[in-house]
């Protein structure tokens, strides 16, 4: 896979970071999180700060890749990125905070563990209150904002190598396939061998009602 610099064009994959690269911001950060819907399994949210001009082709909402093609975006983006954060909330923070909170706690962890501080951060949906961090919120960015969509990226096959592993572990639920979401598989393992310590005690049907 091979790095795109700049080519304008009318739809130039890049137009949100230029807008800010033009006005002498040398760093943006986009961050995007994964795992907000399952049963089981951590939060994990990515921040990747993207050279100026440095495109990687593929990129785009994790949800519309193959997995092969996760792979390759994501080992591109980590070779050409001016920094890489990542950060994660645990089932036990998900059940303490909710998911909005773990979900605050992860994006929060990966934009501290960037090593670079960027100088503007846009992330994917709404804005995060108590984020501890200025940033901008756009509605489908990890489609839209190449960062965003490298990140969802990595967040993404970050994740999914977490479940694998937790799998070797706990093969009975299947998450090496189901990645820790409530498929009938996954749901009817529940009910056989009741929650791990992996699951999200306080989503419904995690832990039957006595």
């Amino acid at each position: 896979m091979t790095v795109r610099r700049r080519r304008l064009r009318i739809n130039d994959p890049l137009r949100y970071e230029r807008g800010w690269w033009d006005v002498g911001t040398k760093w943006v950060a986009g961050v995007d999180e994964v795992g907000r819907g399952p049963l089981a399994g951590p939060v994990v949210a990515a921040a990747v700060i993207l050279p100026a001009d440095v495109q990687v082709r593929g990129a785009s909402d994790s949800k519309l890749l193959s997995p092969k093609a996760r792979l390759e975006v994501d080992a591109e983006v980590r070779s050409v990125a001016a920094a890489v954060g990542l950060g994660a909330a645990s089932s036990a923070i998900v059940d303490l905070l909710g998911i909005t909170g773990a979900t605050r706690t992860a994006l929060k962890r990966a934009l501290d563990a960037l090593s670079l501080h960027p100088g503007h951060v846009v992330l994917d949906g709404l804005p995060v209150r108590g984020l501890g961090w200025e940033h901008c919120a756009v509605v489908k960015a990890d489609y839209r904002i190449h960062c965003v969509a490298s990140a969802s990226v990595v967040a993404k096959v970050c994740r999914d190598r977490l479940m694998a592993r937790l799998h070797t572990r706990y093969p009975e639920y299947g998450w090496d396939h189901n990645r820790g979401y409530g498929t009938k598989d996954h749901r009817e393992a529940l009910r056989r061998f009741g929650p791990s310590p992996h699951h999200r005690k306080s989503f419904a049907g995690v832990v039957s009602s006595p």
